[in-house]
């Protein structure tokens, strides 16, 4: 078990205290977060630091994808009421750092509830998961051989300063997601760093890049949403979330559109006859990234999508973002 995951140990140990159950804790295992061990029954831990709306599709992935007799066990700093109703209507285990449970196996049955613990604080505390470390991340898990650049072309390249590169660089070195040797440097444990970088993006970048909602002023605009030209506009635009998903993937309908521009929502507002509406289909957001290359399609980074999709609660779009994980961002394991 590495740095930032102890409160496996507060988990099982707050359990202990409550119920009294007889619990142990393996943390030396290569495969696995850990393995506790409840009244003789072993499970295999799945760590997380929250399990909330915006990461449940993903923790409910990586546990669909264990391969093993053994069953599995969540175990999370916090995990939000409603998660944990629905992970215990699922049958799915889960252990909260408060000592909340919900443990079922054969004869085992172990159900703790109303035990308070403070909630994450949805703006991370860490460098590593505020805005600079956001873009840094995303440029990392991006385009993995950009992590052999100076710290000067990363920050050239991320718009952030050379100070916040080098800060986060050393935070995710201490989080354990960054190996430096003297040749170069490896990013570790790219599954969880993933998981953490989305619910980053969703609850501290996403609000900042957004520009404005807008809809459709013909109707059949939506329908042709694809004949749209965006590459035919000035500046950079492009399709993200579930257009872009559709463009990649072939398999989804969409039902909310989402631009990424390194222009103003009023350029685009003009150009394609949208007008504004809180509770409009069409999201402008802006461009933090700068393209280093022309795409052959006008679609955000296949990273953006898969996180738009894993982080909209909707079920249609979580095997589309599953695809995008297993295909266009296999490279992230």
């Amino acid at each position: 078990m590495y740095k930032g995951r102890d409160y496996i140990y507060d988990a099982t140990a707050h359990l202990t205290e409550i119920t009294g159950n007889d619990i142990e804790v393996y943390s030396n295992h290569e495969e696995h977060d850990a393995i506790i061990t409840i009244n003789g029954t072993d499970f295999i831990i799945e760590a997380k630091a929250e399990a909330r709306a915006t990461n449940k599709a993903t923790i409910l992935a990586d546990i669909r994808n264990y391969n093993s007799k053994k069953p599995i066990i969540i175990i999370a700093k916090y995990i939000a009421l409603d998660i944990a109703v629905e992970f215990k209507e699922k049958g799915i285990n889960y252990i909260d750092v408060a000592g909340n449970c919900f443990i079922k196996h054969k004869n085992l049955f172990i159900y703790v509830s109303g035990q308070k613990i403070q909630r994450i604080s949805k703006t991370n505390q860490s460098r590593a998961f505020q805005e600079a470390g956001i873009k840094l991340i995303f440029n990392l898990l991006k385009s993995p051989d950009t992590l052999q650049l100076s710290y000067r072309e990363l920050a050239r390249r991320t718009d952030i300063s050379i100070g916040s590169v080098s800060n986060v660089m050393k935070e995710l070195e201490e989080l354990n997601f960054l190996l430096k040797t003297n040749e170069k440097r490896i990013l570790k444990n790219t599954n969880e760093l993933l998981s953490r970088w989305v619910v980053a993006y969703h609850d501290v970048l996403k609000p900042r890049i957004l520009r404005k909602r807008m809809r459709f002023s013909n109707p059949n605009d939506y329908k042709n949403w694809n004949k749209i030209q965006l590459t035919g506009l000035s500046d950079i635009n492009l399709w993200g979330g579930e257009p872009g998903a559709a463009l990649i993937t072939g398999k989804l309908k969409p039902a909310v559109f989402l631009i990424f521009t390194n222009s103003t929502w009023q350029f685009i507002a003009k150009k394609l006859k949208l007008i504004p509406d809180e509770e409009g289909e069409v999201e402008i957001d802006y461009m933090f990234w700068k393209e280093e290359k022309k795409s052959e399609k006008p679609v955000a980074p296949a990273l953006l999508i898969y996180a738009d999709l894993i982080t909209s609660g909707f079920d249609r779009n979580t095997q589309i973002a599953q695809n995008i994980l297993s295909n266009e961002l296999q490279y992230i394991k």
